[in-house]
């Protein structure tokens, strides 16, 4: 079976040959005082202040490689995206989101938001407050899609930004990297996009339909993670916790 098609839940983990009781923890750890949930979208739940953050939403994705290039994608990720996103709202009614950065793929994306797409997010919004994060692709992002705009944001202990300080720092929780885990033995795989953390910081999925992801045993995670990190890999119905001698490079 290839990377794309092995599914990862228990019986994967038993044929892997990876022991349950070193890759199946409780879905979340206490950070900074502050205890995270990570869902299996790749949403962060923090129950105590009733607030989902997801990362990296690339919303618009299809559309803009169609502008820029000309190169056509199915144009229907921002749809996906956020009926994924609708999906977890819906289930844990947050009284508050926040959008981790680079919610649209670039500053122009929410003009071309279909308006059955621009409804979807009003309607995600209404009875909420609503945060977008400035990302890297979306720092200009021109307002009219509701919510409110930050650089970055404090939530009790934590501190929520796009992309990762360089100094190590409690209770940061990023996204920018799009971070996936794999794991490969006795010739199978499977590679799945993962939350990444030393429970000092957590770097988040992106979440987004159409985005790549890069892999956490990468040389630009090892300044972020000196001492090493457990990585939470987003499986079928859970998450798997599995640590990071455990993954396979690219």
């Amino acid at each position: 079976m290839t990377e794309a098609s092995l599914p990862l839940n228990e019986e994967t983990i038993l044929a892997l040959g990876l022991r349950l009781e070193k890759t199946t923890k409780a879905a979340g750890l206490m950070l900074a005082g502050e205890i995270l949930t990570f869902d299996r979208t790749g949403a962060l739940w923090l129950e105590a202040h009733r607030t989902l953050v997801v990362s990296d939403l690339h919303l618009e994705k299809g559309s803009s490689f169609a502008v820029r290039s000309g190169q056509f994608l199915p144009p229907y990720d921002t749809r996906e995206t956020l009926a994924c996103l609708h999906e977890v709202v819906c289930r844990l009614d947050p009284a508050c989101v926040v959008a981790l950065g680079d919610s649209f793929h670039d500053a122009r994306g929410p003009e071309r938001l279909e308006p059955g797409d621009r409804a979807m997010v009003a309607a995600l919004q209404e009875g909420r407050d609503w945060i977008w994060i400035a990302g890297n692709h979306d720092a200009a992002v021109s307002e009219g899609v509701g919510g409110r705009y930050a650089a970055a944001l404090a939530v009790g202990g934590l501190t929520l930004r796009h992309e990762p300080s360089v100094s190590a720092a409690e209770g940061e929780i990023a996204g920018h990297l799009h971070p996936c885990g794999k794991v490969t033995m006795r010739g199978r795989s499977v590679r799945r996009r993962c939350f990444v953390t030393d429970e000092r910081r957590l770097v988040m999925p992106a979440f987004g339909a159409f985005t790549g992801g890069l892999n956490v045993r990468a040389a630009v995670f090892e300044p972020l993670f000196p001492k090493g990190f457990t990585a939470h890999l987003l499986g079928d119905g859970r998450v798997f916790a599995i640590g990071r001698n455990m993954l396979g490079k690219d």
